[in-house]
Formats: C-alpha cells, structure tokens, sequence
C-alpha cells in the first residue's frame, strides 16, 4: 500500500503542466533518436547533460525517462523499414518485420511493435512500482564489503556481456577505472596521474568522457563509414494498423516477451539483447505457422519487441535500488544523477522520494504519450529516415562541443573532448565496447569509496571480505565469471579440433 500512495504522489509532481511538457519533449525527442540509425537515447542523454543542468533534477529525469523509452519505441521504425537495427536490441525486429514490411504488411509490424513496447512497458512499470521499494528496503542493511563485490560483480559480468571479445570489455573497463582515477584523492589529498596539468586536479569531469567517447567517437566512426546511398527504406502506406488476425496471434507473443525481458533487464549485464533472442526463438517453438519464421511472421516482431521494452522498465530497478547500472543508457542516466549531486540507492527513496516516485509515475504517462505518437504519426517518422547522414552528425558535432565548452568554458575542456572522442573512435574501430569504459568512470570512485570504508571498519583486515557471508558470495561469483566462459571455451575449442581431426 505505500507504494501505490507514493505512486499517487508521484502522479501529482509528473501530472503538473511543466513536468507534462518535459514527459512530451522527451518521448518526442526519443522516438526521434530512436528512428534515426546510430544515434539512440544513451548518445542523446549524454547530449543533454550540459544543457540540462539548470533544469530541476524532477524535470531532468522525467524527460530523460521519456527519451530512454521513446528510443525503445522508435528503433522499430528504423528495423523495419531500413533492416537497420538502431540498437543491438533491436536486431530480431529487423529480421522478421524487415520482411514484412517487404511484403507490403509494414503497417502491422510497426502496430504490433508499438503497441507490444506499449503493453510491455505499462508492466515492466507496474513491476518497477512494487519491486524497487522492496528491494531498495533490504538494500539499506548491505554492508560496504558487499556493496563493492555487487559493483565488481557489475564490472565483470558487464565487461564479459558488451561486445565480442570478454578480454576487450575487460580492457575497456580498466581504462575507465583509470580515467576514475584521475586527480587528488580526497583521503590523503594526494595528485593522481594529473601528469603536471592543474586543469586534471579536480578530475576529468565524466560529462566530458562521456560526450567524447558516446557522441563524438560514434560520429567519427559513422562519418569513415558513411555511404552516399541512404539505403532502402520501404514506403508505409497510411498509419500503422492491425487486423483481428494480427491480434490474436500478438497477444500471447507481448505477454512471453514481457515476462522474459524483465527478469533480464534488472539482473547485472542482463540488457535487452538476450531476452529479444530468447523470446524470438520462443515464438518460433511455440507457434502453429514456423514456416513463416524468417519470411515475415508477426510473433518474431511482437515478442522481441515486448521483451525489448520489458528490459528497459527492468533496468531501472538495479539502477535506482542499487545505483548499479546494467546498459549503457542507464551509466548515462547515473551520470546524471551524479551531475545533481544525488547518488541512486536505497536511500535515494528516503531522500529524494519525490523525485523518483515522479520519474516512476511519468513512465506510465510516457507510454500512453508513445503509443499516442507512433500509431497516427508513423509516416511522419518514417519520412526522417530521409535526413541527409552528414547534416545531421555534422549537427552532433556542434552540439556537442558547444555543450561541453558551456560546463566550464574551459578550452582545455574541449582538447579532452577531442581526445576521447579519437579514443571511442579508435574502439569502435577495433571492436572495443564502449559501455564498460562509462561505468567504469562512473561507478570506479564508488568501488574505491566502498572498499576504503569496509576496510576502515574492519581496522585494515582484508578478511572482512571472506568472513561477510553475503561479500564472499558475490566475490565467489565474481571469481566463476571471470575462470569459468575461458576455460568453456577452451574445452569447446578443443572437442571442435578432436571432431576435425576424426573426420
């Protein structure tokens, strides 16, 4: 019961006029970045961070809400009508509504893709609204021994599940714990790797790494890879639509999607990507038509895209409990949080309580604002699949050095900002993930804080982190992850050569 009277009381912050027009310029914006190849909501909140500010932390969130799930919604657009995927969660829709789309049946794809991302996000926040307080309660009792194993924990499964390679998200983590690092440490007031420069003493503000590596980075690696043809994007005759027959083979699909996507997206490295792939090769088990599998079946769409919108609700729950983020858009969002001052966990509902039963209740009114958009509206975001490339990350550009520029105006600022920006060039070149980096600079003076305070309370006994019962299981699990996928590897390798060599 007290979640729904806070949940009421949350309506009443998102429900007034002003925090109304930031819900409805969010998912605007977010159906836009979503729609647009190469952009997405992580690159386009890390945008805002410098112009937002100024706004009030409540007004921030709700429209950073708003462009977290309208990113969600608008990736569908862009799979189906160009078969090109906005975001790796997105990579199943294309296979399935691409084709349908083909054969002349895009209206009910992007109907089944909204109005599943609708059903499936109005759950997810259903599920938010009472998971999150519960947890946020036994959250508060976790000693700091177990608050840094959950955080290396989130370190190692996150650096093994972004990306091809586990030793190059590791590699990428590290180097974000490096950039962590810089400047005086607060303890002993000593400089750290500032290399003789007083701009780095005070640390390399994250809004300017996190801009150069997101936003610059990808726009140098789109800009080497830009192609003068626009691609095939399949023209939508009228709004997006369903028939009977559309319904009914669509509503059990929202439903399996939303019940996997969740789970996946509020555990550590869970994201959207597993649970799109698992629902997809669930509708293909489950259904009476497998021979449509792979020539445009409507369940590959609408249960992808319920298990897509489910993860992002479930991403939040780690997020605002724990303050552990689980994508890339959600280290961007502690980022923010961060840039206000506040530190998500479970005292943020203690001490910000307004602000995220706000942000919870704004979710709701988010997907009715979403689905209100992307029905009618669907030709209209189609047509922006037209938009010169150049133009508009010539526009990134621009935004993003007069964004950095305005946080100190500090030109030194802007020689970091290059910086990382030819860094996350290099890593998408070389197949770095990027995300690893992020939250390695954001969540790395957590880990420090939490184990300098569990080893100031245990009088310098490293054994604290074996003797905490709960700290010694995180860590043993931290331990399996990092031994066991190599050594799988290996023997899989190795049954692979045996096979070959019998033949």
């Amino acid at each position: 019961m007290d979640a729904i009277h806070s949940l009421l009381a949350g309506f009443g912050t998102a429900l007034t006029p002003l925090n109304l027009l930031w819900a409805l310029v969010g998912v605007t914006l977010g159906t836009l970045v979503g729609v647009l190849p190469g952009i997405g909501p992580a690159l386009t909140v890390a945008l805002l961070l410098p112009v937002t500010a100024k706004l009030p932390p409540v007004s921030a969130f709700i429209m950073f809400a708003g462009i977290y799930y309208g990113g969600m919604f608008g990736g569908s657009t862009t799979s189906i009508l160009l078969n090109t995927p906005g975001e790796s969660s997105s990579i199943i829709t294309a296979l399935e509504g691409n084709k349908m789309a083909r054969r002349g049946r895009a209206a009910a794809a992007l109907a089944t893709a909204a109005i599943g991302s609708f059903v499936a996000g109005t759950i997810g926040t259903l599920l938010l609204t009472f998971a999150a307080p519960a947890i946020a309660e036994v959250a508060v009792q976790i000693p700091p021994s177990a608050k840094f194993a959950l955080i290396m924990l989130a370190f190692v499964t996150i650096s093994a599940t972004f990306g091809g390679s586990p030793l190059r998200g590791l590699i990428s983590l590290f180097f974000g714990l490096t950039i962590g690092l810089i400047g005086t440490d607060l303890q002993s007031g000593q400089a750290r790797f500032t290399l003789g420069f007083p701009e780095l003493l005070d640390g390399i503000d994250f809004v300017t790494v996190v801009i150069g590596l997101f936003a610059v980075g990808e726009t140098l690696y789109v800009a080497t890879r830009l192609r003068k043809d626009p691609g095939n994007v399949i023209k939508l005759e009228g709004n997006a639509s369903m028939n009977r027959e559309d319904w009914r083979r669509s509503w059990k699909p929202w439903l399996r999607g939303t019940a996997l996507g969740f789970p996946f997206g509020a555990i550590p490295a869970g994201g959207a990507e597993i649970p799109t792939f698992l629902s997809y090769t669930l509708e293909k088990r489950l259904t009476p038509r497998p021979e449509e599998f792979g020539k445009g079946a409507i369940e590959g769409v609408a249960g992808p895209e319920a298990a897509n919108n489910a993860a992002a609700a479930g991403v939040l729950v780690p997020l605002l409990t724990l303050g552990l983020p689980t994508s890339a858009t959600a280290a961007i969002l502690l980022a923010a949080f961060q840039q206000y001052g506040l530190q998500p966990g479970p005292l943020l509902f203690v001490t910000n309580g307004d602000l995220v039963w706000g942000l919870i209740a704004s979710l709701y009114i988010g997907n009715v604002m979403l689905l209100a958009l992307n029905l009618p509206l669907a030709p209209v975001w189609a047509r922006l699949l037209l938009i010169p490339r150049p133009f508009l990350y010539a526009g990134i550009l621009v935004f993003s050095t007069v964004g950095v520029y305005s946080l100190n105006n500090s030109v030194f600022d802007l020689f970091l900002l290059a910086l990382f920006g030819i860094i996350g060039y290099g890593m998408r070149r070389f197949d770095f993930p990027v995300t690893p980096a992020i939250i390695g600079v954001i969540l790395g003076p957590t880990a420090e804080s939490q184990f300098r305070t569990a080893l100031q309370q245990s009088n310098g006994d490293f054994s604290i982190f074996a003797r905490q019962p709960l700290t010694a299981l995180i860590l043993t699990v931290v331990a399996l992850a990092l031994i066991v996928p190599p050594v799988m590897r290996r023997q899989a390798a190795r049954r692979a050569a045996e096979r070959r060599t019998t033949s």
